[in-house]
């Protein structure tokens, strides 16, 4: 018997969990909220992002580059749109990578925290 397992959180290490948090909450149009004692945003269908603040948190480097801290994990999110939400994701603070490989599929990013994601054309 196989049993599928659910994701429950995604937990993101930064600086700052809430402007983390506001800043995810704002580009994805999800809700702030607190769980667990930490500053998080959930999604209508039930996503969650934790964001924990470390205090010797070090921003990792994009494209890797070997001595330096390395992207762990990153986000795609399908938007229809995506140099609308390139403008809306730097309004909010966020940073348009130098090197850029998606063409006109994806354009990367880094957030307030550095964390590289990726702005992809739905469809």
């Amino acid at each position: 018997m196989s049993l599928e397992l659910k994701l429950g959180n995604v937990m993101v290490d930064c600086e700052d969990g809430i402007k983390l948090q506001n800043f995810y909450g704002k580009l994805l149009g999800w809700e702030c909220c607190t769980m667990y004692d930490l500053p998080a945003v959930k999604s209508s269908n039930g996503i969650v992002f934790l964001f924990i603040s470390e205090p010797d948190y070090v921003r990792p480097v994009w494209p890797e580059q070997e001595a330096k801290q390395q992207k762990q994990m990153h986000f795609d999110f399908q938007v229809p749109n995506v140099a609308d939400y390139v403008a809306k994701a730097k309004a909010l603070g966020a940073v348009k990578a130098p090197d850029q490989f998606g063409g006109e599929h994806w354009v990367t990013m880094f957030d307030p925290s550095g964390h590289p994601f990726c702005l992809c054309k739905a469809g």
